[in-house]
């Protein structure tokens, strides 16, 4: 075991220091391990649906106190958080979308609109009076709950434009791109000025440091969010429609975080233009070498940006994982541990490893 663990406040620490770019290279790292005894006492699982607010809140409170116990034992770079994580429908509903909600999974929206007609009929919805108010219930409690101190994960949040992907029918969405594109950019941005209403509500209620929506690293000031639908389209059309609405909420927000499970290799060089791009996360899609696509990901983007792989970690002796990323990037990873004690192992000889890069 560790000698010392850091506090939450050394940890915020360290992320701002990695996320500001202060060093050329570096790495921040998670060691996932299970406490049984505790884990089996948690509160069902819930699926996020509006009628289980009570259930949603209170399994999420007894995850966020196992967080709290585990970093307590474990001296890595993890973050205890407050979740009100949902599925991706709730910006869709709030503009009127029926909701699909699965027993065994995250609910969906329904496509609502086929043309631009129906497109410039719909209204931007009031956040207080619409379906997306309640999301502030849970928060309020949890953070009640947890104190002025703690951080929150936000709501699920989709580019705008994936947003319109959920509301326009795809078949007939792809075709207006190319037939009525101002249309689908008016729709884009009625969805960019309800997220930046909803999210300026958020972050003043629960602060601007917080952990991403997905995966789990810390943004202190700045948005983060998914952009999926860039991999259905070319790299013109990435400029053409994703673009601006991107470097709009960077602006906005002081800084942008984005996570792509796309086959996106395309867009690439689209992502690592934004400005104040903080973090990108690519998931290597089931069609790729996982290994392949995301070495390639770190050598593409460099120094300039920080990054969190999934679908691959380092192998052999935790010393030697440092050397396993081209040199000069700065990367986030997780690794897996058999309990307690071996995570608390790793998480010191990488602490070891990472003080003597620093020298």
């Amino acid at each position: 075991m560790t000698t010392r663990v850091s506090s939450i406040k050394e940890r915020l620490a360290r992320w701002r220091s990695f996320m500001d770019g202060e060093v050329s290279g570096g790495f921040m790292f998670h060691v996932n391990f299970s406490l049984p005894e505790w884990e089996e006492q948690l509160p069902p699982s819930v699926l996020p649906w509006p009628d289980k607010v009570e259930e949603r809140i209170e399994r999420r409170w007894a995850y966020y106190e196992l967080m709290c116990r585990k970093a307590k034992l474990v001296d890595d770079d993890r973050v205890p958080f407050l979740n009100n994580l949902t599925g991706t429908e709730i910006f869709a509903e709030s503009f009127g979308c029926r909701i699909h909600r699965p027993d065994d999974t995250n609910p969906f929206a329904l496509p609502l609109i086929h043309t631009a007609a129906e497109a410039d009929s719909l209204k931007i919805p009031e956040v207080s009076t619409s379906s997306l108010a309640y999301l502030f219930d849970i928060g309020d409690e949890l953070y009640r709950r947890g104190g002025p101190d703690a951080v929150m994960k936000p709501v699920d949040i989709q580019s705008p434009m994936d947003v319109v992907a959920l509301i326009w029918d795809k078949a007939d969405l792809f075709i207006a791109m190319v037939e009525v594109p101002d249309a689908v950019r008016a729709l884009a941005e009625k969805v960019r000025k309800l997220m930046v209403v909803f999210l300026d509500e958020w972050f003043g209620r629960y602060g601007t440091t917080f952990v991403a929506h997905y995966p789990d690293y810390v943004m202190h000031g700045g948005v983060t969010m998914s952009v999926d639908e860039v991999g259905s389209v070319s790299d013109e059309m990435f400029r053409e429609f994703f673009r601006d609405e991107l470097v709009a909420m960077s602006e906005h927000f002081g800084g942008i975080g984005i996570h792509c499970c796309a086959d996106a290799r395309h867009q690439w060089g689209n992502f690592r233009d934004i400005p104040g791009l903080k973090l990108i996360n690519h998931n290597a899609p089931p069609t790729r070498d996982a290994s392949e696509y995301l070495q390639d990901s770190l050598r593409f983007y460099g120094k300039k940006v920080a990054q969190m792989p999934i679908g691959w970690t380092p192998d052999g002796p935790p010393e030697s994982w440092p050397s396993q990323f081209p040199e000069g990037t700065r990367v986030v990873f997780e690794v897996q541990a058999e309990d307690a004690a071996e995570a608390a192992a790793i998480a010191e000889r990488l602490h070891e490893t990472r003080e003597a890069l620093q020298v």
